[in-house]
């Protein structure tokens, strides 16, 4: 189960580190003047995402994170006994 549990933690770093690029470079750079039509407390989205957005994506997924390697690791500890 070694292999797949570092097959799997690999897969799931894969995952939620596109998702940050996606947003910090999607939402912050390529997609501002889309964005930019939107407005969140007077400030324009695309803005929003560039200055604060982006950071807390990237808290987010500190959590799921936690959350998908506790869940894998109570897996492998069902499994192993």
């Amino acid at each position: 189960m070694k292999n797949g549990y570092w097959t799997r933690n690999l897969r799931y770093l894969g995952w939620l580190l596109a998702v940050w690029f996606l947003v910090s470079l999607g939402c912050s750079v390529l997609f501002v003047d889309v964005l930019d039509q939107i407005q969140i407390g007077g400030f324009k989205l695309g803005f929003w995402f560039a200055q604060q957005g982006t950071i807390y994506v990237f808290v987010a997924l500190i959590f799921i994170y936690v959350f998908l390697m506790n869940r894998l690791d109570r897996q492998v500890e069902e499994e192993a006994q």
